[in-house]
């Protein structure tokens, strides 16, 4: 299989590790800034995002992140329903990498499909009066 058993002995523990950690740079630009960078950009590195930003689905990560954050819609998002679609189309072509949620994940994907179509008829309604 996969896993492999490996035995320590109490002589093991005892010999002091040479393990040599590595220390942060400090001038890492990206580093302690947080999501959003200080000129009002998407910080892509930020550990908050958990990678992402990267893998087979981080431009479509990106583009319904960045749609979202940037959106002026009154219900924020609601314009980004495409893109949040995308991306949860390539996430199901990778289920080791981004497990679905059983009967949650399912109720989440109509809820935000409710929420587009509501929106597209508020907007509608608003654009005949």
């Amino acid at each position: 299989g996969k896993d492999r058993i490996i035995f320590a002995t109490k002589e093991d523990h005892e010999t002091p590790s040479s393990a040599e950690l590595v220390a942060d740079d400090p001038d890492d630009p990206y580093e302690e800034q947080g999501l959003i960078l200080p000129n009002g950009d998407i910080n892509w590195n930020c550990p908050c995002l958990g990678g992402m930003a990267s893998g087979p689905c981080g431009e479509q990560f990106k583009s319904a992140f960045s749609c979202f954050h940037y959106s002026t819609e009154e219900i924020k998002g609601s314009d980004c329903v495409d893109q949040f679609r995308a991306m949860q189309e390539c996430m199901q072509k990778y289920p080791d990498l981004y497990p679905q949620e059983d009967e949650n994940d399912e109720k989440s994907t109509k809820d935000l499909e409710a929420a587009s179509m509501e929106a597209s008829a508020a907007k509608e309604e608003k654009g005949s009066s």
